[in-house]
């Protein structure tokens, strides 16, 4: 039985919708695969500015690289990410997370208003990035939403840090991992659950919460209300939304989504935080993202004034070990120069940057180099893997000058 696309949005926002939906196609950068290009379109999840739908069912929505050029991604144009179809509307009022596990001293249980007044409450600046954005731009092209540069967005994540939870539960000295479970899933009892382990000195990182809000504001429903796991550094495969419960465990947690899915080839990426409970001989779970960067304000093919300043706009980022530099080539990666870098809005969060230079009439190939702290740098060839993940290719824009 087919699902009418609108009614299953309204549905499982648990509210209505109204007009039609806008058809434009949606936009994408050269290098996506054609039939991603053709199905994407502008479309409108209630609460959400228009974005660029590469999957309604389940919904996947991807930000436009005009929202990145604030410092925080505005909450109604965030990027939603979703495996599993069926997602329910929480009543806040209701909700509580049960942590038990058979390495907890004993089960406990918060609800949304004992977080907040029983823990410190802090707040995070932190990039949330899909750990396949980019994926559209494999060559050869591989499995999985096709995704364009917008599966990602900067937020300011205020909750409890979970090791303060974990610390009323009682965390035993056999613990090797901890599990999350959200209240979306499948359509089928055969679709596997969306659960997600972290190894358990991540989880005692006072960096890593159980949010509540973000950017000021009750997290919307498409990011996870009414609290999610927020997982600084990481990509957001373990920042699991619409939490339900919290498994503190003695052995690797063995589930489809942590085996065979997000893995990476082992030895191809400069990997500094592993999950080794979850390692195997051939490869390892995905854990920090990788140093990139973005230009956001210029657009492939497009004609821009000779004779004036042009300004070259961006953000870099990586998995929170910091932006040293950014370099900016305006002639194809012959020559590079420091662009200049924007305020530093915490380790964990993207870092804006502009470069400024007066072209002569002619055409162009601007291109943006992000390097962090510990030395690790973009690359120019694609490190292949089969599910498309890490993709910190430096860019290549042409433009022209006239």
């Amino acid at each position: 039985m087919t699902i009418d696309r609108r009614r299953f949005l309204a549905t499982a926002a648990g509210v209505a919708v109204a007009g039609p939906a806008l058809a434009a196609p949606g936009p994408g950068p050269a290098g996506l695969p054609a039939g991603a290009l053709e199905s994407a379109a502008w479309d409108t999840l209630p609460g959400k500015q228009p974005l660029i739908k590469r999957s309604w069912r389940p919904p996947n929505f991807e930000t436009p690289t005009r929202y990145f050029g604030e410092a925080f991604t505005p909450n109604d144009a965030f990027f939603v990410r979703y495996h599993l179809s069926n997602i329910p509307q929480v009543d806040a009022a209701g909700w509580a997370v049960e942590v038990g596990g058979d390495a907890v001293e004993k089960p406990v249980r918060f609800t949304l208003d004992e977080l907040k007044t029983g823990f410190e409450n802090v707040e995070i600046a932190a990039l949330c990035q899909c750990s396949g954005n980019r994926r559209g731009l494999s060559d050869p092209h591989v499995a999985g939403v096709q995704w364009g540069h917008g599966a990602m967005g900067n937020a300011k994540w205020k909750g409890a840090r979970l090791k303060d939870v974990l610390a009323k539960a009682g965390v035993k000295a056999g613990a090797l991992e901890v599990a999350f479970d959200g209240a979306d899933g499948g359509v089928t009892e055969k679709t596997p659950d969306f659960v997600k382990s972290i190894p358990v000195w991540k989880a005692l990182d006072e960096n890593v919460l159980i949010a509540w809000e973000m950017n000021g504001e009750p997290l919307p429903h498409w990011n996870g209300f009414p609290a999610r796991i927020v997982v600084p550094g990481w990509t957001a495969t373990y920042w699991m939304k619409h939490l339900t419960s919290i498994q503190v465990l003695s052995q690797p947690f063995k589930g489809f989504w942590m085996n065979p899915a997000y893995r990476i080839p082992k030895g191809k990426f400069p990997v500094v935080d592993r999950f080794l409970s979850q390692e195997t001989d051939a490869n390892t779970p995905i854990t920090e993202m990788v140093v990139n960067s973005l230009v956001t304000n210029l657009r492939e093919g497009m004609t821009y004034k000779a004779n004036s300043p042009l300004f070259v706009r961006g953000i870099a980022w990586d998995g929170g070990f910091g932006i040293a530099r950014v370099e900016v080539s305006c002639d194809g990666g012959k020559t590079w120069e420091l662009a200049e870098l924007g305020a530093d809005l915490g380790r964990f969060s993207w870092r804006q940057w502009s470069f400024a230079f007066v072209p002569k009439p002619g055409e162009y190939v601007v291109m943006a180099k992000a390097t962090n702290r510990i030395g690790a740098t973009q690359t120019f060839d694609l490190v292949f893997n089969p599910a498309g993940y890490h993709n910190n290719v430096v860019q290549r824009i042409p433009i022209v000058c006239a």
